[in-house]
């Protein structure tokens, strides 16, 4: 790749295309901060754009609806539990998009990444057992590179956000790579930080060894009542268990 400050401005962050998808080669590229974003029919594009959005687990915001729902809503919340599901589930059409940027040979390689240990799935179900949202993205070190999530029902990936987030401070993760921002996203706390501002931080994390595997919801950690700001539990707030 070449050095991410050539990446254009317009349009923001396009530095490289061509290329593939292997493991390594998709690794090396989040460790230097870039990600690839294509669609079907277009060479692979690979990104990394200034500034960057990024979510740190202590800024997550949680409204009071939102807690409302991890406290009385019957539902539960897993770690890989069906990573191709979850990536199909975000790859579907979404009401306001007939396409998607998830292509075949995405899901594929994303797979791959997850059989090796590499890439994440969070899921909540229902009180059925029915998949109803979650995300996922790739681990490196102590960075998590969201990729993408979905909804079923109201709040259902806000949920598998909460989780994640509540997990990765606990493991001692600094940031949540989000790529780039949407009111979606930012409404939970993301901010944009400057590329070389993230490239420092990207590299110090990545460089520092990770939670071991496998990923699993931690049953003695407090969700509903967490406080980001601080890592404490809030009031009497009661524990729901994934």
């Amino acid at each position: 790749f070449p050095p991410v400050e050539r990446a254009l401005r317009e349009p923001d962050g396009l530095l490289a295309a061509g290329g593939d998808l292997a493991t390594e080669r998709l690794l090396e590229a989040y460790r230097r901060g870039i990600f690839p974003w294509y669609e079907v029919g277009q060479p692979i594009l690979w990104w990394s754009p200034d500034p960057r959005a990024v979510l740190y687990p202590e800024h997550l915001r949680i409204t009071r609806s939102l807690r409302k729902t991890l406290r009385n809503r019957p539902w539960s919340v897993r770690f890989d539990a069906d990573f191709a599901t979850t990536v199909g589930a975000c790859a579907a059409p979404r009401a306001r998009s007939a396409g998607t940027w998830i292509t075949p040979q995405m899901m594929e390689a994303y797979c791959r990444l997850h059989a090796e240990g590499h890439a994440h799935s969070v899921e909540v179900y229902d009180e059925e057992g029915v998949l109803i949202g979650g995300l996922y993205g790739v681990a490196i070190g102590r960075v998590f590179f969201g990729e993408s999530m979905f909804s079923r029902r109201p709040d259902a990936s806000k949920l598998a956000l909460v989780y994640l987030a509540r997990h990765l401070q606990a493991w001692g993760y600094p940031m949540i790579d989000c790529q780039l921002a949407s009111p979606h996203i930012t409404s939970l706390g993301a901010e944009l930080i400057p590329r070389p501002r993230f490239v420092r931080e990207l590299k110090a994390a990545c460089s520092r060894p990770g939670h071991p595997l496998p990923w699993r919801v931690d049953p003695t950690l407090e969700v509903a009542g967490w406080d980001p700001g601080t890592g404490s539990q809030q009031g009497d707030a009661r524990t729901h268990r994934g």
